[in-house]
């Protein structure tokens, strides 16, 4: 069963088409408009093993606001969809990614309800153009609509583009694991309801 999705989403403010195969190869093809972004997302194409592609077009004169946010939604829908019931994953993942100084974990349940505990400080408010209160958005809007619990630590980090790069890395990487598929689950949905 391939496991691969296409979402737009159109509203007053974006534009946005994801396409997600969770089985890929981490090819990675981004024109957002928010080059930091894009940067960002080929970490997790890249360290998710996942082949990932987003066009987006928003109301960038204003700021990058809407853009980050609903990219990180219609990620979320693509990811629910291609996922399917769930039958036979892991369902969690967690991982540690250093870079430098710098220090995330990162950890999540495909649970089927949304949460986010996000706890990342940066030294700085910008990272070349990009504003760094938008990643907690952006993880805000995947949540929500992937129905994930996900758990986001930057354990330490001096420099704001390890740190953001270290969560971004360890995202892919426990996104990766728990995706996987699980031969002892093989036709099991991993979860005492029967459900997620």
């Amino acid at each position: 069963m391939q496991r691969t999705a296409t979402v737009q989403r159109k509203t007053a403010e974006t534009d946005i088409e994801v396409s997600l195969n969770l089985d890929g190869t981490g090819k990675a093809d981004f024109a957002t408009g928010v080059p930091f972004l894009d940067h960002m997302l080929d970490q997790v194409a890249r360290h998710g093993m996942m082949d990932i592609s987003v066009r987006a077009q928003g109301d960038l004169h204003i700021d990058a606001h809407h853009t980050v946010e609903d990219i990180g939604i219609t990620l979320g829908q693509a990811l629910a969809r291609a996922v399917g019931d769930k039958q036979g994953i892991r369902r969690y993942g967690h991982a540690y990614v250093p870079l430098d100084e710098a220090l995330a974990r990162v950890v999540l349940d495909l649970s089927g309800r949304p949460g986010l505990e996000y706890h990342v400080a940066f030294p700085r408010a910008r990272i070349g153009e990009m504003d760094v209160d938008l990643f907690r958005e952006f993880f805000q809007g995947f949540v929500n609509h992937a129905a994930v619990t996900l758990h986001i630590d930057s354990l330490r980090g001096a420099n704001a583009h390890h740190v953001a790069e270290t969560v971004f890395k360890a995202f892919g990487r426990a996104l990766r694991m728990a995706l996987e598929e699980d031969a002892r689950m093989a036709g099991v949905i991993p979860s005492t309801k029967g459900a997620l």
